[in-house]
């Protein structure tokens, strides 16, 4: 009997960035590094305290936001504890967030 050789290959898995509705905490955009129920943890996270431009979270995780909406500058890392949606969010949408800042 003939043996084969296999290869394994490893990958890393790519990590999305996602839209986070809280409970109490708001909404929050960011690379998703862990999620263990309820609790999320982001890096290079945001907060989207006012948006226009788009009627639901599924819209600014399609496009993200319009002018005139408040985006906080990006923290390091945050725990967020109870997370109620988690939406991946498109490229497209995910360039747009992180371009977008806190306008009045």
């Amino acid at each position: 009997m003939k043996q084969t050789k296999t290869s394994k290959t490893t990958t890393t898995p790519r990590r999305p960035y996602v839209v986070i509705r809280t409970y109490s905490a708001g909404v929050h955009v960011g690379t998703l590094a862990a999620r263990r129920g309820q609790e999320v943890d982001l890096v290079d996270a945001r907060r989207i305290w006012h948006w226009k431009g788009a009627n639901t979270l599924h819209e600014i995780a399609l496009r993200g936001v319009g002018p005139g909406s408040r985006v906080s500058e990006p923290v390091g890392a945050i725990t967020l504890t109870q997370a109620v949606e988690v939406i991946t969010a498109t490229p497209v949408a995910r360039a747009n967030l992180e371009a977008a800042q806190w306008t009045p």
